[in-house]
């Protein structure tokens, strides 16, 4: 007799929750350190100089360009053999590498978008009393520009956590590797749709908070 969705639920729901909290781990690792790197590129994408632009927009080009499970297999099998003192990392320092990298790509160009949309009349009033450029970035610029990146970097939390999937084709303990864990009982269909309603519930529920995040922020302007 096929067990129902609910039966497999309440009999392994244990596995599930260790699952998401992998999965919201992941997340997080992957947003926290892109933001940080993902700045330092933003900035290298506005710089004055060519040569950094240039640099700027191949790596932001080359990481949203390519899918992100072809990144994570290149950082698992490439990266170790092409830089040796890297040789120590594990499978799954390789596979958060690959989704830093590629969360970076895409921050970037959030912070990027969140600094173009402050008034340059700003900046331009902040240099005219004698302010260096990177001292009117840190006091007047992003101060300013964080209210409208929040937003868009809870959003990147909310994709990271539905890309993270893919960290289970390298049989690290997430949400979608709870499949793969319960295929020795047999099930089938059963964990897939709990996966799925898993991941739907989260993402309904971190976009309502992010909704609620940019009315507030709205009120405050």
């Amino acid at each position: 007799m096929t067990a129902s969705i609910w039966q497999v639920f309440s009999e392994n729901w244990l596995v599930f929750l260790q699952g998401l909290l992998g999965t919201l781990k992941f997340a997080f690792i992957a947003v926290f350190f892109g933001t940080i790197l993902g700045t330092f590129i933003s900035l290298l994408h506005l710089s004055k100089n060519k040569v950094l632009r240039a640099i700027a927009a191949v790596y932001v080009n080359v990481l949203r360009g390519t899918p992100l499970l072809v990144q994570m297999y290149i950082a698992y099998f490439f990266i170790p053999m092409a830089i040796p003192f890297l040789s120590f990392m594990t499978k799954e320092q390789c596979v958060i590498l690959s989704l830093i990298l590629n969360s970076s790509a895409y921050v970037s160009e959030v912070i990027r978008g969140g600094i173009n949309a402050v008034d340059k009349g700003q900046t331009e009033a902040a240099r005219s009393l004698g302010m260096s450029s990177v001292h009117c970035m840190q006091k007047i610029i992003l101060p300013q520009a964080i209210k409208n990146i929040l937003p868009a970097l809870a959003n990147e939390y909310i994709a990271m956590i539905k890309e993270t999937s893919l960290a289970g084709t390298f049989a690290l303990y997430e949400l979608m590797f709870t499949k793969t864990l319960l295929a020795n009982k047999f099930y089938t269909y059963q964990p897939l749709f709990i996966i799925a309603a898993i991941y739907l519930l989260c993402t309904l529920v971190l976009s309502s908070l992010v909704k609620k995040m940019e009315k507030r922020l709205a009120v405050s302007d």
